[in-house]
C-alpha cells in the first residue's frame, strides 16, 4: 500500500487495518438543501465516509461538488465523485483543485453513465478522459504536483483516489485484469457495484488476491439493499452489468406479502459479516439508494458500529 497520506478518515481507517464501511447520498433534483441534510443525518456517526454522486443515470441533480462542501458542513467525510461524461480535462482539474481547497480529502474517478439513459437524453457527452486516465491524472497531480501539460501546480491536490470495479460485467475472466489497471494507474480504494451473486463474487476475489492485488489497493465490496421482489427482477433484467441470481429472487418472495424489504435487509447483513472474513476485502460500501434512514438499522446489526476514528 501506498505510504502517501492524504488526512482523509476513509484513509485513516483503512491504514489502520480497520474493517472500512461507507456510504452514500444522491443529491437532490434541486436546491434544496433540508432535504440533502436530512438524509446525512441518518449517516452520522454511522459511516467512515459518505460517496456524493455525480449526475447518476445521466439525470440532472445537485452537483457533487456543491453537495460534498454541504457534508462537510455537516461534520461528515465526502468521497467526492466525478463522472467524465460532463467535463473535459480543464474542467475536471479545476474541479479537483476546488475540491481541494474547501476540504474534500477523497475522490471517486468514474466513467459515467450514457446520457440516452437520462433525463436529457439529447446532450452531448464529452468523455475527454476515460475513468482509467482520470485516476492518472488526479495522481499526477497529487504525487508530482503537475497538471496534465506538466505545468507546475503551487499546492498540490493530496487527494486519496478511489475507483470503482463491476466484478460482473463481460467477459468476466478479464475483471481482475481491469482492477489491476486501475491500480497501477494509481487508484488507492475500489468499490465494487452492487454484489448479489455471491458465489460469483468468490470467485472473483479469489482470482484478485491469487494476483495479490489486495496487498496494493483496498477494495471495499459493494452491498445494496433490495426492497421489493419487482426492484430485485428489475435489476436481474434491466441493469447492465447486475448478476441478481434466481435463488436470491425466490428467497424475497419466499418472505411473504410486505416482508421482502425485511428479508433485503437480512440479506445485506449477511453479505456484511461474510465480507469481513472474506481474504482481500477491506471493508463494504453501503448503496441505501433513497433508504438512507435504514442504515443506523443495517449498520447495528452487521455490528459494525461503533465506527473507529483514524
Amino acid at each position: 500500500m501506498s505510504e502517501f497520506k492524504s488526512g482523509s478518515n476513509l484513509e485513516k481507517v483503512l491504514k489502520a487495518g480497520h474493517f472500512a464501511f461507507t456510504g452514500e447520498c444522491g443529491p437532490p433534483k434541486g436546491a434544496n438543501l433540508e432535504h440533502l441534510k436530512e438524509k446525512i443525518h441518518h449517516l452520522k456517526g454511522m459511516v467512515d465516509a459518505v460517496n456524493v454522486t455525480d449526475n447518476p443515470t445521466a439525470v440532472v441533480r445537485m452537483s457533487s461538488w456543491a453537495a460534498s462542501t454541504v457534508i462537510i458542513g455537516e461534520g461528515m467525510e465526502p468521497n467526492f465523485q466525478m463522472v467524465c461524461r460532463d467535463k473535459n480535462r480543464l474542467a475536471m482539474m479545476s474541479d479537483i483543485l476546488g475540491a481541494y481547497t474547501v476540504g474534500i480529502r477523497n475522490i471517486l474517478c468514474l466513467t459515467g453513465d450514457h446520457q440516452s439513459f437520462g433525463n436529457h437524453p439529447e446532450a452531448k457527452n464529452v468523455y475527454d478522459l476515460d475513468s482509467m486516465q482520470l485516476i492518472a491524472l488526479v495522481k499526477k497531480m497529487r504525487d508530482e504536483g503537475r497538471f496534465m501539460n506538466d505545468e507546475e501546480i503551487d499546492c498540490a491536490p493530496r487527494l486519496f483516489i478511489g475507483a470503482a470495479e463491476n466484478p460482473f460485467a463481460d467477459p468476466f475472466e478479464y475483471r481482475p485484469y481491469r482492477l489491476a489497471n486501475k491500480i497501477n494507474a494509481g487508484a488507492d480504494f475500489i468499490q465494487t457495484q452492487c454484489i448479489y451473486n455471491m458465489e460469483k463474487f468468490r470467485e472473483f476475489m479469489k482470482r484478485v488476491v491469487d494476483m495479490g492485488l489486495h496487498e496494493k489497493c483496498f477494495i471495499l465490496a459493494g452491498v445494496s439493499p433490495l426492497k421489493s421482489v419487482g426492484m430485485a427482477r428489475y435489476m436481474a433484467k434491466s441493469v447492465p452489468g447486475m448478476d441478481v441470481p434466481d435463488s436470491l429472487i425466490e428467497r424475497l418472495k419466499g418472505a411473504g406479502p410486505g416482508k421482502a424489504a425485511e428479508e433485503g435487509i437480512r440479506i445485506v447483513v449477511e453479505q456484511i459479516e461474510e465480507f469481513k472474513e472474506m481474504k482481500g476485502i477491506s471493508g463494504v460500501h453501503l448503496m441505501a439508494i433513497e433508504w438512507e434512514h435504514r442504515v443506523p438499522e443495517i449498520a447495528e446489526k452487521a455490528k459494525v458500529l461503533p465506527r473507529p476514528v483514524g
